[in-house]
């Protein structure tokens, strides 16, 4: 018991996961595994040991790995998820978001046909079902209007609808948004926010919705009281460097899980990319990425987090 409970007050490492098999760990989610009873994280595996000379192959040609914990502290190598859709012998598989409901697993995942050496090729979001977070079924490429669309956030918003936020390549990479009210059939809505982004992330705390999107400088955090107009915040995070263990570069993709009332912001580095100390272009230094983990802090409406603050965390079972 005693063991047990230190363990609980431990803060987490630096980086908390780094993939054993590729070292190339990105764009999270978290999700708790109620058949196994564990939190599991699925993540981009990239391909970061891959000697590439176009610099965009080891991006291609990505399974989606899984790592699972108990209490998310302590992240261990599981897996790679079955995706049963795969057009081409070649795929691409980036960024899922999953929710569950009524007892199944929705996966919205973006799909690439093939393994490319330059970035003018069709990516779709794709919907898939399971049962048991492992093995998945596809079920349909969700009609979002162009061929150049990525990284997908879904939430609940009532009984009988959920909005699906998304990336979209062709307008400038602004965060636009879609509708469904049985997570099968999808309706476009148009541009949500007109940011220049990537990987946007929607969560409910603190008695309103945030949105924070990768750009490429930190995150931009936005705010909401209906999900459908957003209020930008002054301001990024994880745009200075940390003093931690791969923490010197900007964070990138993130999932946010809400849980006792806390937010734990899970994010992707390139540690080879510190600004003091950047490694070689095209190594695997530079290619090289890990996870890491910070909790997020609201004050006066502002969203903040420090990188160099200890993590205690130990979530429980929703």
């Amino acid at each position: 018991m005693v063991s047990s409970l230190h363990a609980q007050t431990r803060a987490v490492s630096k980086p908390l996961f780094d993939d054993p098999l590729e070292h190339g760990a990105a764009d999270p989610v978290v999700i708790y595994n109620k058949q196994q009873k564990m939190w599991w994280m699925f993540y981009t595996n990239r391909r970061a040991m891959l000697n590439d000379s176009t610099g965009v192959q080891w991006v291609h040609g990505t399974k989606i790995g899984i790592a699972e914990s108990k209490d998310g502290r302590v992240w261990k190598y599981r897996d790679t998820a079955n995706m049963n859709y795969r057009v081409n012998a070649g795929y691409t598989f980036w960024a899922p978001d999953i929710i569950e409901n009524k007892g199944l697993y929705h996966m919205y995942l973006t799909y690439v046909p093939g393994i490319f050496t330059d970035w003018d090729h069709p990516r779709e979001i794709v919907h898939l079902t399971s049962a048991d977070l492992i093995n998945w079924r596809f079920e349909t490429i969700l009609p979002l209007g162009t061929h150049h669309v990525i990284d997908a956030s879904i939430v609940k918003v009532s009984d009988g609808l959920w909005r699906l936020w998304y990336n979209d390549e062709k307008k400038g990479k602004a965060i636009s948004y879609a509708e469904s009210t049985d997570l099968y059939n999808w309706t476009d809505k148009g541009i949500a926010i007109p940011a220049h982004g990537e990987g946007p992330k929607i969560f409910r705390w603190q008695n309103k919705y945030f949105m924070i999107v990768d750009v490429w400088k930190g995150m931009e955090v936005y705010s909401s009281d209906d999900l459908l107009k957003w209020t930008k915040q002054e301001g990024r995070i994880l745009e200075q460097p940390g003093k931690g263990m791969d923490e010197q570069a900007i964070g990138g993709h993130c999932d946010v899980v809400v849980n006792n009332n806390r937010a734990y912001i899970f994010y992707f580095t390139h540690p080879g990319r510190a600004k003091d100390k950047p490694a070689a272009k095209g190594s695997f230094g530079d290619k090289r990425s890990v996870i890491q983990l910070a909790e997020l802090h609201y004050s006066n409406g502002v969203v903040s987090c420090n990188r160099d603050e200890q993590v205690v965390i130990h979530l429980v079972n929703k």
